[in-house]
């Protein structure tokens, strides 16, 4: 898949506007899949401010954001707190079955979410969603499931990515600039 704006296929720019629920793998998507342990053995992640305040602008224009990773953090809770996600799902080895009930307890379609995730356990979600979307530094054999890969990488600006145009292809955009040029953000 090529890492070109989703925005420039028409068939891909309809299918985005379709979407209400954006969820994310964490490690790999919204980090940059490195895992950091102190020598007390306490784990850290390194996440993207952009990304989260993309995450947070989606919440304004009513999306529904949810994390669904394979590990067990507390850094995980902490950061879908800041951000205000309710929807938080950690130590899920099989992704699919998690994003189908939560879209049925949302009343949505699989056609109205997409997914970001970088690796195997993800695969399912990124193949049902109504858009899967990959990393860059997600390995060939599963960016080649997903209808787009982001170009900014992991932990490195793609959930910043995905906001963005999740925004622009449903007219958002210009009502988020007007917020913070007119000092309102």
């Amino acid at each position: 898949m090529p890492h070109t704006s989703p925005l420039q296929d028409p068939q891909l720019t309809a299918r985005l506007r379709q979407i209400r629920l954006l969820a994310l793998d964490v490690d790999g998507v919204l980090t940059d899949g490195q895992l950091y342990f102190q020598a007390d053995g306490i784990e850290i992640k390194a996440f993207n401010v952009q990304d989260g305040h993309g995450l947070k602008l989606l919440k304004r224009a009513g999306f529904q954001v949810a994390l669904i990773t394979g590990r067990e953090s507390s850094m995980v809770s902490h950061r879908a707190a800041a951000l205000g996600i309710q929807h938080v799902f950690q130590g899920v080895e099989k992704k699919l079955p998690v994003l189908r009930e939560l879209t049925k307890r949302l009343g949505l379609e699989l056609e109205q979410v997409a997914y970001c995730g970088d690796d195997m356990p993800d695969v399912g979600a990124i193949r049902r969603a109504g858009i899967g979307i990959s990393v860059p530094n997600a390995p060939t054999y599963i960016q080649k499931h997903a209808d787009w890969v982001t170009e900014r990488g992991g932990g490195q600006g793609a959930a910043r990515e995905i906001a963005d145009t999740l925004l622009r292809a449903q007219g958002h955009w210009d009502a988020v600039i007007d917020t913070y040029l007119h000092g309102a953000g």
